[in-house]
């Protein structure tokens, strides 16, 4: 299996037109993992919304979380659904569940030894500037504790 993903500087991924996901991206830019939090009730939201679900408010604000969690799924993908991943096939992408951000879940490519990965495995996320590329990536890599 794959130890390390290969780059994906030709890949488009971004900020949306709409700009409602430009915080996240912009602390990708940053360092920094970056979900939505309802300033009124404090409920965290993922993905991003205009809205908060829980009390209506407008204007959910962005905080850096701690990019780390647990596998709470995951898939390896032996034919990618997008065609500009082919040559990187075999990869794992795993959902992880963030307990410093009210168990949010985000998704990312599990970096490092993906063999044997398994549910409730620790994992620590790292931010990566592919060389090329415009915007940076979420990738995952099993922590201590985790199983070989």
């Amino acid at each position: 299996m794959s130890t390390e993903t290969p780059t994906m500087r030709e890949f488009p991924w971004g900020p949306a037109a709409d700009g409602l996901d430009q915080p996240y991206w912009d602390g990708m830019l940053a360092g920094e993992l970056r979900l939505q939090r309802c300033g009124n009730c404090r409920v965290w939201i993922w993905g991003p919304q205009w809205i908060c679900g829980q009390c209506h408010t407008f204007d959910p604000e962005w905080e850096a979380v701690e990019a780390v969690g647990t596998v709470y799924s995951w898939a390896r993908s032996h034919y990618p659904f997008i065609t500009e991943l082919a040559d990187r096939a075999p990869y794992v992408t795993v959902l992880v569940e963030l307990p410093g951000a009210g168990n949010r879940r985000v998704l990312g490519i599990l970096t490092g030894d993906d063999t044997n990965v398994r549910i409730g495995d620790p994992v620590v996320g790292h931010i990566e500037l592919d060389e090329g590329a415009t915007w940076p990536l979420l990738r995952w890599r099993r922590s201590e504790g985790a199983h070989a």
